[in-house]
């Protein structure tokens, strides 16, 4: 049974029950790891996930709090004894930045590293990412402050997750959901490049899915409303907040 597992549900400021979203895809074959900031190793641990699984990182944008655990992460696989190659993807705008900074580190001069390829996504409408036995990962642009893709993840059970990542309300994000089982949107506020709880519910009636997830939320100090109310008021569906470790099996 393939399941996905929110390694991190806050917003770009985290708390101390809250890391900066992240999520892990595990299936039998394949266990992909969608961004990577904080210690992803720590939490992938923490959700029962072994690292050296992790067969694929998908990194959604070059924003620190979605990309700034990378080099620890690859470091701490390649310390561990790692041989297992990674495979990474994203847009080129991302992972030419990616490649940057990792050759700030002299990564070439680690010995014995590990195989990484790097498998840059055109900035197209379902565009094919993965195609495994244990799912299809299909990525879209959608309308963050740089170039920015959202996910949706399609399982043999004929369940379907979708993750806008980081977005404005768009039309990107209802066609990429379309009929999903669950949404997995983006709550920051409404703000350039990001979306409120409500405008999460327009955009979960818009595309007709079955259940929508609210993530990247502010937290502590700074979550000052109801979320799962306000979206409410804009979808007559399910509506719950994703936390930490939150597991959805499919």
């Amino acid at each position: 049974m393939s399941k996905i597992v929110i390694l991190g549900s806050s917003n770009a400021v985290a708390h101390k029950d809250h890391e900066n979203t992240h999520l892990v895809v595990v299936g039998r074959e394949r266990a992909v790891l969608v961004d990577c900031p904080g210690n992803p190793l720590q939490r992938l641990e923490r959700a029962g996930v072994d690292s050296n699984d992790v067969t694929d990182l998908i990194v959604t944008h070059f924003h620190p709090d979605h990309v700034s655990g990378a080099p620890l992460f690859l470091m701490e696989m390649w310390l561990m004894g790692r041989s297992r190659p990674l495979q990474v993807h994203g847009l080129r705008h991302t992972l030419d930045r990616f490649e940057n900074l990792m050759s700030l580190f002299g990564w070439d001069q680690w010995p014995g590293f590990y195989p990484v390829a790097f498998q840059r996504l055109p900035a197209a409408g379902m565009t094919s990412v993965l195609d495994c036995p244990d799912f299809k990962i299909f990525s879209s642009p959608v309308q963050h402050l740089i170039p920015t893709i959202g996910l949706r993840v399609e399982f043999p059970s004929q369940k379907t997750f979708a993750y806008s990542c980081d977005t404005e309300p768009c039309q990107e994000v209802v066609r990429l959901a379309g009929g999903a089982d669950i949404l997995l949107h983006e709550a920051t506020g409404d703000s350039p490049g990001h979306s409120s709880a409500a405008q999460a519910g327009d955009i979960a009636t818009q595309a007709e899915v079955g259940r929508l997830l609210l993530v990247h939320y502010p937290n502590g100090p700074y979550r000052t409303s109801d979320l799962v109310a306000e979206a409410q008021t804009r979808y007559p569906g399910q509506v719950s907040l994703a936390e930490d470790f939150t597991t959805l099996e499919f």
